[in-house]
């Protein structure tokens, strides 16, 4: 994940134009150079040393550049595109975003294994410990949690039920137990499906001692990591778990993507808010109030999803692939920046 940066420092094989400087220059102007490229001197230091005034260090240095002195490459893990990734970044205003080379030959598939990884190494650098680790259900979040290696201590609380209870084992509970046993925190996981059949049967299982508990560290999460689906079979996880006419109406409200049980329009307007009475899921209010919260979504299927998604302001960083950034970076009229964290519904 780490980017890194490589100096070479050459002397007398420079190049024709560095040539049209005395030997005696080359060498000061190499020394230089190395003390302040490879080195990390300072320009004040610099001079000190040299017995030149720190102006004259700044000419050198910027001589030595323009006459290939000095050559600086910034290289990146190959699967990292870091150019994609600034844009991102900047156009949505958002905090990270780090856009991962899309499988070649899956660029149907929404959120390839890879962004899991990636995703892991992310929370390994934002994650502090005393830190309170919140993670959403979804593929990409169970993912990112099976390639975890690395987290400062930290508690980690399940922020959404499951999608069946009877594969607890095999999701959020078991990423959260896994984040917990990486970190050496305690974990605080929902065994509870995630959609219910009504209102009364949600309100009933949040009181029920576990979820209760659980519920209480949705308020004092720092960091939360989610997933984003888009409103299609397979694709979404509340969509498959509706039925016929339960979708229809949805749909007819426009909703284009949902995350954590939360539904959006393309505007990043939330819909169906009644949908939230029967699930088991942190409030849209509460993830707003995250410092951090990291959504994982990749694929041209999930691009318009992601989109919609980012235009709520509740994503402060994004881990997504190349084929979902393209989309994005020409998807509408540029967004609010995500960091303002305002709500599109002006609630």
């Amino acid at each position: 994940m780490n980017s890194s940066e490589e100096i070479a420092v050459s002397g007398m094989s420079a190049g024709r134009s560095a040539m049209r400087m005395g030997p005696a220059e080359l060498v000061q102007a190499a020394a230089m150079a190395r003390r302040f490229y490879l080195e990390g001197k300072s320009k004040i230091q610099i001079a000190e040393e040299f017995g030149v005034s720190r102006f004259k260090v700044a000419r050198v240095l910027e001589t030595a550049l323009e006459r290939d002195l000095v050559r600086i490459e910034i290289r990146v893990p190959a699967e990292l595109d870091a150019e994609r990734s600034d844009a991102l970044r900047a156009r949505y205003g958002l905090r990270h975003a780090v856009v991962v080379e899309s499988p070649a030959e899956a660029e149907e598939t929404p959120d390839p294994e890879n962004l899991g990884e990636v995703a892991a190494d992310l929370l390994g650098e934002l994650v502090n410990e005393g830190d309170v680790l919140g993670l959403a259900w979804g593929r990409s979040t169970i993912h990112m949690a099976a390639a975890l290696d690395r987290l400062p201590p930290c508690t980690v609380v399940q922020l959404t039920g499951v999608y069946d209870a009877g594969t607890s084992e095999r999701g959020s509970v078991e990423a959260v137990r896994r984040a917990a046993q990486v970190s050496g925190g305690d974990a605080h996981p929902i065994y509870a499906p995630m959609l219910l059949p009504d209102a009364a049967t949600a309100a009933a299982l949040r009181n029920q001692t576990g979820i209760a508990r659980a519920y209480e560290y949705f308020d004092k999460v720092t960091v939360a990591c989610v997933s984003i689906g888009s409103w299609e079979p397979g694709i979404s996880t509340v969509h498959d778990m509706l039925s016929d006419e339960e979708r229809a109406h949805y749909a007819s409200l426009g909703v284009a993507a949902e995350m954590a049980a939360h539904l959006f329009d393309a505007e990043g307007r939330r819909v169906g808010r009644d949908l939230g009475e029967r699930c088991i899921t942190v409030k849209a209010d509460q993830l707003r109030r995250v410092p951090e919260v990291v959504a994982i979504a990749g694929g041209q299927r999930k691009a318009s999803a992601i989109d919609a998604v980012l235009r709520s302001g509740l994503v402060t960083s994004l881990v997504t692939d190349t084929s979902a950034a393209d989309y994005l970076m020409t998807a509408g009229p540029t967004p609010r920046p995500a960091l303002s964290r305002a709500d599109p519904d002006g609630v």
